[in-house]
């Protein structure tokens, strides 16, 4: 038997029957390059079933242990909710191999009843898909085995429920199990638009989709303009609604220096009237993100590659991790400290420890961490296809220790870098001040390392940001001479 503890409380939920044979896994991607990412949807409360054993984190994890392709882990998902019920609320996954790509959204049948209803939709080859914490499958064809797989009960339970009255053929799940709202359309929604704007300009015209003026909802997937790469999807990753008008860098709340923090919550009422604040893709209180790259060319222990960064996406390095490797850096290991137990060792609180010094003064150390961040990344990438060769000539076992060496190697010194980065933007920028630094990055001061009074900035404040504290009367001017004299 396997037990299974809450993915969130760690409380024991139950047992479930174990397989002969499970797989290794390494983050949210298997041994054979199956991957499975997820957003929470939530959906109607009333249909979630707290006596259910299998909540969605076990959900995707114990697939991923046991599935060899996508359409394997479906069945797996959907069996094992099946027979030992579905313990969280409604939840969108992303489930890939190296030759398909699915969306399947699941939600459960309520308190005492086991099972779950869901339908799952393959993307196209050449098409992009997107979901950000709402459900996005409405209508789908019931004929289409090959790309469309459902629960035999999915419309039916509906009708039983009273969520759906009208004909089978005008059954959209997202509309029937997770009704929208305008948290979802400008919280969740807004970032499925903000990824697909980037690949299409003409997805423009859900804009006012997304702040509730208009119906028409946004396609499940799109066909890009252009081929897109691994690195298009680690900026995609990394977006702030950047020239659109939920930029969350050019509004009040950013600051003098275009912060991208925002303390939660995303919401609050003001003189009774309730307000929302933009949520871009990536979001500070990230605990990891990903980007999975599945080589069907390759065999799966080099094929399979999961770019892997903790923290927020736009300040993280993601950092390549093999398929096939089989242990993992101190640095990422759960026992390394946690979100509630400080390590200086850990990677979370290493990233953390840099972007949070630098979100006060965004505009200003961003710069920085960008520069290291793009020296690492375009490290990595020159690095892979010679580390790919390598491990080709080798025997699968050798293969294996050579590409958990190249890992665990590119990640501890990785997180050294980044470790050396909070050093020296916490020197540079310190109290308010920036010390300026020579074209090899080396600060200029005195033999007893006091930096030169000439070569230390005091920028102060952008003047706009003096003009608002003008109007908000917080500074007194400074008088003249003149007044002075003149004084009674």
């Amino acid at each position: 038997m396997r037990r299974i503890y809450d993915w969130h409380t760690e409380e024991f939920r139950g047992e479930i029957a174990q397989v002969p044979r499970t797989y290794s896994v390494i983050g949210n991607m298997n041994e054979h390059q199956v991957v499975i990412g997820e957003t929470t949807f939530g959906g109607r409360t009333e249909l979630v079933n707290p006596e259910g054993i299998i909540d969605y984190g076990n959900l995707k994890y114990v697939a991923l242990e046991r599935a060899r392709t996508a359409r394997e882990a479906i069945q797996i998902m959907t069996d094992l909710v099946a027979q030992y019920g579905y313990g969280s609320s409604g939840e969108s996954f992303s489930i890939g191999d190296p030759n398909e790509v699915w969306i399947m959204e699941l939600i459960g049948k309520g308190p005492g009843r086991k099972g779950a209803v869901w339908v799952a939709k393959r993307v196209p080859d050449g098409y992009v898909s997107a979901h950000a914490n709402h459900a996005r499958i409405t209508t789908f064809p019931k004929n289409d085995r090959e790309n469309v797989l459902f629960h035999p009960e999915v419309i039916s339970f509906a009708r039983e429920m009273g969520f759906f009255s009208g004909k089978d053929s005008d059954f959209s799940f997202s509309d029937v199990y997770a009704p929208l709202d305008f948290a979802r359309l400008f919280c969740c929604e807004a970032r499925v638009w903000a990824f697909f704007r980037q690949l299409d300009p003409a997805m423009d015209e859900y804009f006012s989709y997304v702040v509730g003026k208009t119906k028409r909802r946004m396609p499940l997937w799109i066909k890009p303009v252009k081929k897109v790469d691994v690195r298009d999807f680690k900026r995609l990753m990394r977006d702030q609604y950047e020239g659109t008008p939920f930029d969350v860098m050019q509004n009040m709340a950013a600051g003098p220096f275009g912060s991208k923090l925002r303390l939660p919550p995303l919401t609050f009422t003001v003189d009774g009237v309730e307000y929302a604040q933009p949520r871009p893709i990536a979001t500070q209180q990230t605990g990891f993100s990903f980007v999975a790259q599945m080589r069907n060319w390759l065999p799966n222990h080099v094929g399979g590659i999961n770019w892997f960064g903790v923290d927020d996406a736009i300040s993280t390095l993601y950092i390549p991790f093999y398929a096939g490797i089989t242990a993992i850096p101190w640095g990422f290991s759960f026992d390394n400290g946690s979100i509630l137990r400080y390590s200086s060792t850990s990677a979370f609180w290493i990233f953390n420890k840099v972007a949070n010094f630098a979100y006060a003064r965004w505009s200003l150390i961003f710069p920085e961490i960008q520069k290291v961040q793009q020296e690492w990344e375009n490290g990595f990438h020159r690095l892979i296809p010679a580390i790919d060769q390598a491990a080709l000539a080798l025997p699968e076992d050798e293969a294996r220790a050579f590409l958990t060496h190249f890992s665990i190697s590119q990640a501890d010194a990785a997180l050294n870098a980044w470790s050396r980065l909070f050093e020296f933007v916490l020197v540079k920028f310190l109290d308010g001040a920036v010390m300026m630094t020579d074209e090899n990055g080396r600060f200029l001061q005195n033999q007893h390392g006091i930096p030169l009074s000439s070569q230390v900035l005091r920028p102060g404040y952008p003047e706009e940001f003096l003009r608002k504290m003008i109007e908000n009367n917080q500074n007194f001017r400074v008088l003249t001479q003149e007044e002075l004299d003149n004084r009674r």
